[in-house]
């Protein structure tokens, strides 16, 4: 294997630490602690297990625990008081809409109930068209998590050509945003592009976020480029992402493993946004 493998899971305790320092000097300046609010409707299996682990790593940073659990049946009337609900508490720095919600609920509209300087996941109509503007905010946890693996293997994005293989609101979209922001020429592929390899091999910063086990080879990738790897699927021999692993490896210069990569830096930004909530919250209030 040639590339050098960048560490997710390092990285994150790296970040989860600093965010506890800054909760524990923001307590002292203030007197309370930070509250995170997870909305977790039904019982999504999968949707359980990630919100309880970011519960957990909230917990262990020092901030507030404000859980909310509302049954499959839930109407979408009372998910939205739930929201508004912890809109309104002060106590509460930031909330997370669990997601996909169950069939029958506009997670557009619940989304865009949570208020912009609460909206830690940073998917509210209001902060994705601050990220679209180039705007001080809070930005989405993967993609973010995605540009300070990138920056922390020290590399270079100016100039660069990217290819974000992938276009979604949560990943794909952003992703593509905030490299355009560090100056990079970015393309977005999707299920649509003709001859995906064509346009991806000139890539020197790939991120893969298109949700399909082991679509980008070798011949996907330009030697020395950076991978980056979102996805994340269960299989029959593990977990396993969009990327064929050992395969890559040998012709990138920097590459993620699932699991290890961006998953755990995901939580670590979801917890960045919300003591930096906090922070900006208290900043306004003066």
């Amino acid at each position: 294997m040639s590339a050098t493998i960048i560490d997710g899971a390092a990285l994150a305790r790296e970040s989860r630490s600093e965010t506890a320092d800054r909760v524990a000097k923001f307590r002292a300046a203030h007197g309370w602690a930070p509250g995170l609010a997870t909305v977790l409707v039904g019982d999504d299996p999968a949707s359980d297990v990630y919100v309880r682990r970011k519960r957990k790593a909230a917990d262990a940073a020092g901030f507030v625990d404000f859980h909310r659990h509302l049954p499959g049946s839930a109407s979408e009337t009372e998910v939205a008081a739930v929201l508004d609900e912890l809109a309104a508490d002060p106590a509460v720095s930031g909330i997370l809409l669990q997601l996909p919600l169950p069939q029958g609920l506009d997670r557009y509209a619940l989304v865009d109930r949570i208020p912009v300087g609460k909206d830690v996941d940073g998917l509210t109509t209001t902060s994705q068209g601050l990220l679209a503007r180039g705007v001080r905010g809070l930005r989405p946890c993967t993609p973010a998590g995605v540009m300070g693996m990138l920056d922390s293997a020290g590399i270079s994005l100016d100039g660069t050509e990217a290819v974000v293989i992938g276009r979604s609101e949560l990943v794909g979209h952003p992703a593509a945003e905030l490299l355009l922001a560090r100056n990079a020429t970015v393309t977005i592929a999707h299920s649509h592009t003709r001859d995906l390899a064509e346009v991806t091999r000139d890539a020197d910063i790939l991120v893969a976020a298109a949700g399909i086990p082991g679509l980008v080879t070798a011949a996907h990738v330009k030697r020395g480029a950076s991978v980056i790897d979102v996805g994340i699927h269960r299989t029959d021999s593990g977990l396993t992402g969009d990327v064929r692993f050992s395969e890559v490896a040998e012709v990138a210069g920097w590459i993620t493993p699932v699991p290890g990569g961006v998953g755990p830096m995901t939580i670590a930004m979801l917890l960045a946004n919300t003591i930096t909530a906090a922070e900006n919250a208290a900043e306004l209030s003066g």
